[in-house]
């Protein structure tokens, strides 16, 4: 509602504009507000609505009735039913006492409005949202499973990924999965990338791998900040979700399972090698994620930048518009789609 401060003001405009010479209609349109409207404010510049006196709907429950749907509602019979099934099971007996949506507005108005019955209500859970300026920041990691020769045996494919640069800094198979394994995959990663007394987050889902006390010690010593998944989520670890796809993907994955653990063990290598130094990422504007964790993307695209501004000077009927952009983001999110807040930045050492 507009306050009598700022009716009288906007009055006072329009007369003003009025004795310039103006006509009476553009200068209130000229405010947003209508001919009717600015002479309703003439009249009585204070808003009536609040202290206005209606009349009570003539379809409104009386206070009986009102008592008498709280009661229904609240036998032991309809205690655990939603208003829905209240109104069906009292249709079947001849009994109308209010609409469904009534059930439900009386039941609010008593503060009743909440999950009836033994299930728990639904609980709205955050995003995990990290965000890193550089490598060795924010890491994810996964295990998945990789078929072999012999039905319903496989072999487990450990993998620990840099979210900013792509690149894939620890990678084990395994015959089983255990959190054992894990942690001594995360102290070589950790070794490997001297990150000793830098802070580091490790992002996962919920497995019981992810989630063992074995490996829980081995973050907590090594001073890494453990960040799960929401219960029952895909896409929170989507990072490592993409990376086993384009593994079981490639022109080069087994069309036969592997038949040996050092079979196995020998083209995840090979994969990891292609995919550090030869893959170019497209999230990464067609770097290779060793290049961008060694902070050489940079440079590569500097020098893509200019080659393409000079094929514009020397071709400008060949373009239409500004050069192709190849900038690349300095952050990296995870689960950029959070809506309220700003994620804690994570700062270099």
């Amino acid at each position: 509602m507009i306050s009598a401060p700022e009716r009288r003001e906007a009055l006072q405009l329009i007369e003003d504009a009025v004795a310039a010479g103006s006509r009476r209609a553009p200068a209130c349109a000229e405010l947003g507000l209508s001919v009717r409207t600015v002479q309703r404010w003439q009249r009585c510049p204070e808003d009536q609505r609040p202290i206005a006196h209606r009349a009570a709907p003539a379809n409104k429950l009386s206070q009986d009735e009102r008592r008498r749907v709280l009661e229904v509602a609240n036998q032991p019979e309809f205690a655990s039913l939603p208003p829905h099934q209240i109104v069906a099971r009292l249709a079947d007996r001849g009994v109308w006492l209010a609409s469904e949506s009534t059930f439900y507005r009386v039941l609010k108005e008593a503060q009743q409005q909440h999950s009836r019955g033994r299930s728990r209500p639904p609980v709205k859970r955050e995003l995990t949202t990290h965000v890193a300026d550089g490598p060795n920041q924010l890491w994810c990691w996964d295990i998945t499973w990789m078929p072999t020769t012999v039905r319903g045996r496989y072999f487990y494919w450990y993998m620990i990924k840099d979210v900013y640069s792509r690149k894939l800094v620890a990678n084990e198979v395994h015959e089983c999965e255990s959190a054992e394994q894990a942690a001594s995959l995360l102290r070589q990663a950790c070794l490997r990338e001297q990150l000793a007394g830098k802070p580091l987050v490790l992002h996962s889902d919920n497995g019981s791998a992810m989630k063992g006390s074995t490996m829980l010690a081995a973050m907590q010593n090594l001073g890494v900040m453990p960040s799960f998944s929401r219960p029952r989520v895909s896409n929170d670890n989507a990072y490592a979700e993409t990376l086993f796809r384009t593994a079981k993907y490639c022109p080069f994955w087994p069309e036969q399972p592997f038949d040996t653990l050092e079979e196995s063990r020998s083209w995840v290598n090979r994969f990891v090698d292609w995919y550090n130094h030869e893959h170019r990422h497209s999230a990464l504007k067609f770097v290779t994620p060793a290049q961008r964790h060694a902070g050489l993307a940079e440079e590569l695209l500097e020098k893509r930048s200019k080659l393409y501004e000079v094929s514009r000077a020397q071709h400008p009927e060949r373009w239409s518009g500004n050069i192709r952009n190849w900038s690349l983001a300095p952050t990296v999110y995870l689960n950029p789609e959070r809506e309220t807040g700003e994620p804690d930045k994570l700062k270099a050492a």
